[in-house]
């Protein structure tokens, strides 16, 4: 069973004291707000891309649908600079698919 959560907006100070915690629900709710609704897409690539590399495959694979959502819901991101940091992480097995299906969305929507 799937237990969806409400998704709410959250302004770049919360998230910045989110993603400097190291609670990884905290750090993960504030990205997808992010990538949903944070208006300065430059900003929010550039967080994702520096969780991209994070040693937790749940920060790093959700960085990853993150690029994917900036590109489907945005349409908008630095897409050679994203596709090549995705292009990085292909042989992380933990977060292959998440990659694979960013690049989709990238290829896509952007």
């Amino acid at each position: 069973m799937n237990i969806y959560e409400n998704i709410i907006p959250i302004n770049k100070q919360e998230a910045e004291l989110a993603f400097s915690s190291t609670d990884v629900e905290k750090i993960c709710n504030a990205m997808v707000s992010i990538a949903f609704f944070e208006q300065d897409w430059k900003w929010a690539q550039d967080k994702f891309l520096s969780f991209l590399e994070n040693s937790n495959s749940v920060v790093s694979g959700l960085a990853a649908t993150c690029l994917g959502h900036l590109a489907r819901i945005h349409r908008n991101l630095e897409k050679v600079k994203v596709v090549e940091a995705l292009r990085t992480q292909l042989n992380n097995p933990d977060i292959a698919g998440r990659i694979h299906d960013a690049l989709t969305d990238i290829e896509q929507f952007a």
